[in-house]
């Protein structure tokens, strides 16, 4: 799938973008690798930082934003796959910012969209998040129009039709924008702030969101929303995990937070099917007799991290914690995803 393509990745000095250029400059033969991005300073680091064979691989860096239509036509020349991962995925900061969450969660999508179908990329999968489902905060509703964009891209791809797909998973274990690094920080004051006892999220390592995304450019066909069986755990128990020594003090709900995180609604549960490895999310109806190898999810399924039978333990996390180096960037995953495509 990816042997001599030229792959393009928005948000590409991110914690996804990273671990996921990383992964397929260690084990693919892309022809080219183009990183999309704002920030000059990581674009930078990451060129100093990235070891691989240049003479096998192109590496180009982009300075460019997702609402800049005209430089993102100007990146894609040549591309075959997209990777969407560009985003503004802080909650509080949507809240309060909201207009810059829409002009980049909504309008930069869609100009990710046009862009691809103007250039003929191959294919498109654009990452998302558990809050855009029942979405009741900002982000949470511009992922999910985002989510809608992409979907409703296969439409009117024209005849070299690009094939869009979208991979939704919640949080990632120690990424940049993740709750770990906050509280290794705070448990040098003795105490860690727990917005509600209650509260339950889903969990991802960086390997196995990588994982996911190869193994759904080999299976995207368009118009798909894929979720990845992963596990959720009480955020007071991962507060343990992390620093069982401090005292845990309840501080309240933050504007635009959950109890409970939710990957498919009871609504398109309705739509959803079920593989061993993850569920799919179609947009239509499915055809009971079309079926093959997957199992049609029952009459009022949803996935929400509260009803999630996997779950993970402390001594689990435990040892995935270990694995996370100080700049909080996981090496090695204990969950990653089997049968990647080579």
């Amino acid at each position: 799938m990816l042997k001599n393509k030229t792959i393009l990745v928005t948000g590409g000095t991110g914690s996804f973008g990273k671990k996921f250029i990383e992964t397929i400059l260690n084990s693919y033969q892309p022809k080219k690798i183009i990183v999309y991005s704002r920030d000059e300073l990581k674009q930078f680091d990451m060129q100093n930082n990235l070891k691989f064979n240049s003479e096998k691989v192109l590496m180009r860096y982009f300075i460019g934003d997702v609402r800049d239509y005209r430089r993102l036509k100007m990146a894609m020349t040549g591309v075959d796959i997209v990777i969407h991962a560009a985003a503004l995925k802080q909650v509080p900061t949507a809240e309060y910012n909201p207009f810059e969450a829409v002009k980049t969660n909504i309008m930069g999508g869609q100009n990710v969209i046009d862009a691809a179908i103007s250039k003929g990329v191959d294919k498109v999968i654009a990452l998302s998040t558990d809050k855009a489902a029942a979405p009741i905060n900002l982000y949470g509703a511009t992922k999910l129009c985002a989510d809608k964009l992409f979907v409703a891209a296969n439409i009117y791809g024209g005849h070299d039709k690009t094939i869009f797909s979208v991979v939704r998973y919640g949080n990632v274990v120690g990424s940049r924008g993740s709750v770990v690094p906050f509280f290794k920080e705070r448990a040098k004051t003795g105490i860690l702030p727990i917005t509600d006892s209650r509260m339950t999220r889903f969990w991802i390592t960086l390997d196995q969101s990588v994982h996911f995304v190869l193994r759904v450019l080999d299976l995207a066909s368009g118009g798909e929303i894929f979720v990845p069986k992963i596990p959720s755990m009480h955020i007071v128990e991962l507060a343990k995990a992390i620093a069982p020594e401090c005292t845990q003090e309840e501080v309240g709900i933050r504007p635009g937070e959950k109890i409970h995180e939710i990957l498919i609604g009871e609504d398109e549960g309705r739509n959803a099917i079920e593989y061993d490895e993850c569920y799919v999310v179609k947009q239509a109806p499915v055809d009971v007799n079309a079926i093959k190898d997957c199992n049609l999810c029952p009459e009022g399924f949803s996935y929400t991290s509260d009803n999630n039978s996997q779950k993970i333990s402390i001594e689990e996390l435990h040892r995935v914690l270990e694995q996370i180096s100080d700049d909080y960037s996981i090496e090695k995953s204990r969950w990653s995803m089997e049968d990647v495509p080579q």
